[in-house]
């Protein structure tokens, strides 16, 4: 396999080894900055529209102007070309990052910004489901905030990291966030749905989860199989315990099933079917 040799900046291709960013960088300094992490199978981007119009939208949030490669989406075509010279053909992890350029200090300077891509190779070509299930619990240390920042990908992502400590500490492959209702939200990295019957619950983005793109996907397809769907009632601990089912969803890992959360078993029926759905609707060229 190829090693990943050179990264995107600004419509430019660099050496890894030979490119770095300045330490006044604002996302190093202040963590001014969006990212998006896509699947791609070969230079298939999978659900490429969806992930710019979530960045261009936190970009519009966080007042960043936007520069005309990422608002015509021409972006995609340098990514493509990174991925050629990095001659990934398989599966393929992108991220993308947006950052407000260096200049001033909490206020900057101006609201210009740059861009950079790096490409890693990853196992699934195709998303599968998890064979082991997931055994989870609730973090409850800190709360997420409920503001106009909380359905965002930024790069200030202290809460993340902390859930992911309590995880990795008691021995979890992942856990719950709250928020400061006590209601659920989301995984460490993934969205969370719950199965019961034949209704299928996540919660509302009022709630603070990030609009995963995965998740608009799940919704999508619970509809046109049938299921009732809920995502604008809050969900608590209660209906955690009660579910049939529970999952996480990503834009890299697709579905991940949960087998325990505490002494509750759940099962992975919806979770399989979805996986295969999802194939379908993901990789129409492949």
């Amino acid at each position: 396999m190829a090693i990943n040799s050179f990264i995107l900046y600004n419509g430019a291709y660099h050496f890894k080894d030979e490119f770095g960013l300045s330490f006044k960088n604002r996302a190093f300094c202040y963590g001014d900055a969006l990212f998006e992490t896509m699947h791609a199978n070969g230079t298939e981007i999978q659900f490429f529209d969806d992930h710019l119009t979530r960045l261009k939208y936190g970009m519009k949030i966080l007042k960043m102007e936007i520069p005309t490669t990422i608002e015509t989406g021409f972006v995609e075509k340098e990514i493509i070309k990174l991925l050629h010279k990095n001659k990934l053909y398989q599966g393929v992890r992108i991220r993308l990052s947006v950052f407000r350029n260096e200049g001033g200090k909490y206020t900057p300077t101006d609201n210009n910004v740059s861009y950079l891509c790096e490409t890693e190779f990853i196992e699934n070509d195709h998303y599968e489901l998890n064979q082991k299930g997931f055994v989870i619990d609730i973090f409850n240390e800190i709360k997420k905030p409920l503001n106009d920042f909380a359905n965002l990908k930024s790069s200030n992502a202290l809460l993340y990291v902390m859930a992911g400590i309590y995880a990795k500490e008691n021995n979890l492959d992942d856990c719950i966030l709250v928020n400061e209702n006590g209601n659920i939200v989301e995984g460490i990295s993934s969205n969370i749905f719950l199965v019961k019957g034949d209704s299928i619950s996540t919660p509302p983005l009022k709630d603070g989860p990030v609009a995963g793109i995965m998740r608009k996907q799940i919704l999508q397809i619970a509809n046109m199989n049938g299921l009732k769907i809920n995502f604008e009632k809050s969900i608590n601990e209660m209906q955690l315990l009660n579910a049939d089912e529970v999952f996480f969803t990503n834009s890299i890992l697709g579905l991940r099933w949960v087998l325990a959360y505490k002494d509750r078993r759940y099962f992975n029926h919806i979770a399989r079917q979805f996986v295969e759905k999802l194939n379908m609707t993901a990789f129409k060229n492949s």
